[in-house]
């Protein structure tokens, strides 16, 4: 498997076919974003159930890919839809996936993205304050 093949999957990915992820994570895989730090396959697995069990959709749109020997990134643009960020409306977030291969298949997995895009700046009061402090900084 190659940094393209694991984009093409997580395009396609959804609730219903999960499963496919077992064919693209070492079992000694390491996970980490913003808010995780996750090792082996079964804690991997189960985090995306559960993930995907709270969403109404998570989709990716990959937007390119890089890879030298057995590493390579993707950028991406995740579009969630979750219950209680923004009504349930898509919230937009874009990302970069690290990605180090093993075996045939990935052994690390590191996301790069703005947890204030995807959470913070879509909870009621602090919102508002996120949203306040980036117009400061940008003026």
């Amino acid at each position: 498997m190659d940094i393209k093949s694991v984009g093409d999957i997580y395009q396609q990915l959804s609730k219903a076919n999960l499963h496919t992820l077992e064919d693209v994570y070492h079992p000694d895989v390491v996970f980490e974003d913003s808010a995780h730090r996750i090792e082996g396959w079964q804690a991997l697995k189960h985090y995306f159930e559960t993930l995907y069990t709270n969403v109404h959709t998570c989709q990716f749109d990959i937007k390119e890919y890089q890879q030298v020997d057995d590493t390579g990134f993707l950028t991406w643009l995740m579009t969630l839809e979750h219950p209680k960020l923004r009504n349930g409306t898509p919230v937009h977030v874009h990302g970069v996936s690290h990605l180090k291969m093993q075996e045939g298949k990935v052994i690390y997995h590191r996301d790069y993205f703005d947890l204030g895009e995807m959470l913070y700046e879509h909870l009621p009061v602090l919102g508002v304050v996120i949203k306040g402090i980036k117009r400061r900084l940008g003026s």
